[in-house]
């Protein structure tokens, strides 16, 4: 039986028309970063902060590790800068199927958690102009400063089962739309892992990594879960 969904946020609960994206290069244009947008998007859903670890290792591949976490932390906080503002100044919006896929949940007994790249602070941000915390909506959010390690990692979704007294990763479903999702539930050991396919990778980037099912949309997701519920 299914006792908990773990859902990603940007471009798998909420709309993602490339802010991400966008407020990654303009971090990186600004810190001297040069790398393509492929490579970007390649790292979406990783920890934010071990995003820009990563692309300064390949950046200076010689330097002192010392040099790259300062260049790393840098642009971090560049990046915060520059993501929170980007949210507190649009609107923020569902992906589709999203809030009918939470009614489902909750009238099947099922606990509801989000999990993210974002750290706390922006993720705040989100939730809060969607009304999400005051209505109901969700039963927990972890996002992944608050854990020893963010995706690929399986934290995340370990402190949401530990929320509710969850000891068997069969009786969880993970849900999101890049690849660092499918490898999170994967090693998460959850019972199922599906991805979207309207978030930033294609059907054929995600089909190649062994997911449960692709999605079109979330609503697809009810069908899938009532054929194992």
């Amino acid at each position: 039986m299914i006792k908990l969904v773990v859902f990603d946020i940007a471009g798998t609960t909420v709309r993602d028309n490339d802010e991400v994206l966008y407020c990654f290069r303009k971090a990186c244009q600004e810190t001297g970063i040069h790398v393509p947008d492929s490579r970007l998007n390649a790292l979406m859903g990783v920890s934010k902060l071990e995003v820009f670890k990563i692309l300064w290792q390949e950046q200076l591949p010689e330097a002192p590790e010392s040099l790259m976490e300062e260049k790393a932390t840098n642009t971090y906080y560049i990046f915060k800068e520059i993501l929170e503002t980007y949210y507190r100044n649009i609107h923020v919006v569902p992906t589709e199927g999203a809030l009918e896929v939470f009614s489902w949940c909750r009238e099947q007994g099922i606990k509801i958690a989000l999990n993210t790249g974002f750290y706390r602070e922006v993720t705040d941000i989100i939730l809060g102009q969607l009304g999400w915390y005051s209505g109901g909506m969700i039963d927990f959010v972890v996002t992944s400063d608050e854990v020893v390690a963010g995706r690929p990692a399986p934290h995340m979704i370990e402190a949401a089962m530990a929320q509710f007294g969850i000891a068997d990763p069969k009786e969880v479903i993970k849900v999101g739309d890049t690849p660092v999702d499918i490898l999170e539930g994967r090693n998460a050991g959850c019972l199922r892992t599906f991805v979207v396919v309207n978030g930033t990778h294609s059907a054929e980037e995600l089909g190649a990594l062994g997911s449960d099912g692709l999605l079109k949309n979330l609503l697809e997701l009810i069908p899938a879960l009532s054929l194992i519920q």
